[in-house]
C-alpha cells in the first residue's frame, strides 16, 4: 500500500472482487467494451486499477472505491491516457485542469453509450499506432 491508497491488489480478479456490486457492474461492462474494441490489449494493474496497453497505455478504468490520495470521486471513470489528442467535438470527455489524461464518469451501466465509447476507443487505437510510428524520429 502507498500513502495515496489504502488498498493493494495482486491481480485484476482481486480488484474486481473488492468492488461494490454497482461499480463491478459498470467495470465489467466497460472491460467488455475495451476488450471488444482494442486489438489484443494487455490488461495490467497500475495504481491498483486496470490499464489497457497496446504499444503504450491507451486507457484505464478507475472506480471511486479505489482511492487516490484525498481525491473523492463518484462512479467509475473511463480514462484516456492521451485524451488530449482525441477529437472531442461533442464535448463528451471531462478534462478538468488536466493537460493530457481525459476521462468520462459513469454512475450506471444505463449511462454508457456503447457506440460513443467504441468511437473514442477506436480513435485512441489510431493515436497509439501513430505515436508508435513517431517514436524515435527527430523533428527538423
Amino acid at each position: 500500500m502507498s500513502k495515496f491508497q489504502n488498498v493493494k491488489f495482486n491481480n485484476v480478479d482481486e480488484f474486481i472482487d473488492y468492488l461494490p456490486n454497482n461499480e463491478r457492474e459498470i467495470v465489467d461492462f466497460l472491460r467488455d467494451i475495451v476488450f471488444n474494441s482494442l486489438p489484443n490489449p494487455v490488461e495490467k494493474l497500475s495504481y491498483n486499477v486496470p490499464y489497457y496497453y497496446l504499444n503504450s497505455r491507451v486507457c484505464f478504468i478507475w472506480p471511486a472505491s479505489v482511492p487516490w490520495g484525498k481525491v473523492k470521486k463518484n462512479g467509475v471513470l473511463l480514462g484516456f491516457c492521451n485524451g488530449n489528442l482525441l477529437h472531442d467535438d461533442i464535448d463528451w470527455m471531462e478534462k478538468g485542469e488536466r493537460k493530457q489524461v481525459y476521462t468520462k464518469t459513469f454512475t450506471s451501466v444505463e449511462e454508457i453509450e456503447t457506440d460513443i465509447v467504441k468511437a473514442y476507443l477506436f480513435e485512441a487505437v489510431e493515436i497509439d499506432q501513430r505515436l508508435k510510428s513517431l517514436k524515435g524520429r527527430t523533428v527538423h
